[in-house]
């Protein structure tokens, strides 16, 4: 019987964790890219992180709301965090992409401590359409920076147990810098759709339909800032993490200069984005000089 049940929750193991890298295939060619540098079993179990965060941000910007579930996205992300935390107590939830998650959690060590924060951001997102800088640090830190932390809990099973801890302390800053960094990547390419598709403004006293190319530049530089902390970071990760991150970086870092050539009126009226080829080259950079090091 005990060997059934195992068969049985293997299964499900399974198909859980490819729903997951379904999720990164249909929703992000960079992450999904990014995600191929990784060695397996942490390719799988960062697809499952990304899973529950698109998850729940479907809930808060995209599907529940064209389903019409407006007036209930608040109990629906409320349904979820409690879903989340009850699977990473027992290791099962009947939503596939959530046992996923807690697969990884538990084998991780990803705890209440972070996905807390995280869905606290992201019920902000259902409340406030615009934030002072508290605000925004908060919102940063639990939409952004945790999920840096939850990656790093991921990359750190490489690590020997015993030294485990000290390098997730050390690391810290670096993962959530570079969590914020994206993050603030992504609200000013978004800064058209985040305003006038779901009414928000993340930067402070910014005016979407009005960017200056001088308040542009100062959150170029903040984001610079970011990328710059994250950088001193990635030599202390494990070898197929730091290719992974190192691309992801680059592919960012990418972004930041095509925003940086976009006139600030053009970034609130379009979506700036890295073109496939461009993103093959990057990866191909990021190869060459992994096998440069290894040599």
């Amino acid at each position: 019987m005990p060997s059934r049940v195992s068969s049985r929750l293997s299964v499900y193991d399974t198909v859980a964790e490819r729903a997951a890298s379904v999720v990164v295939r249909e929703y992000s060619t960079s992450f999904g890219l990014a995600t191929r540098l990784l060695a397996e079993p942490a390719r799988t179990r960062i697809r499952n992180v990304y899973a529950l965060v698109r998850l729940a941000d479907e809930v808060v910007d995209g599907a529940a709301s064209e389903a019409g579930a407006d007036g209930t996205a608040e109990a629906l992300l409320g349904d979820l965090e409690q879903e989340t935390e009850r699977a990473m107590a027992t290791g099962y939830s009947t939503n596939v992409l959530v046992h996923a998650f807690a697969r990884t959690a538990r084998e991780a060590g990803i705890g209440p401590d972070l996905t807390r924060p995280f869905f606290a951001s992201m019920r902000m997102d259902l409340h406030r359409t615009a934030h002072d800088g508290d605000s925004l640090r908060e919102y940063v830190y639990g939409s952004a920076e945790v999920v840096g932390l939850m990656c790093l809990r991921v990359f750190l099973l490489d690590v020997p147990a015993a030294g485990r801890e000290t390098a997730y302390t050390r690391l810290t800053p670096g993962a959530r810098a570079l969590g914020a960094a994206f993050q603030k990547i992504n609200f000013l390419r978004d800064l058209a759709d985040d305003s006038e598709r779901l009414g928000r403004s993340y930067f402070v006293d910014v005016d979407p339909a009005a960017l200056t190319e001088a308040q542009k530049l100062e959150i170029l530089a903040d984001i610079d800032g970011d990328l710059r902390l994250a950088a001193q970071s990635l030599p202390g990760l494990p070898p197929s993490a730091r290719r992974a991150v190192a691309l992801a970086y680059g592919l960012f870092a990418e972004l930041t200069r095509r925003l940086e050539r976009t006139p600030a009126r053009d970034i609130a009226r379009v979506r700036v984005r890295v073109p496939g080829p461009v993103k093959a080259r990057v990866a191909a950079g990021v190869l060459a000089s992994t096998l440069a090091t290894a040599r």
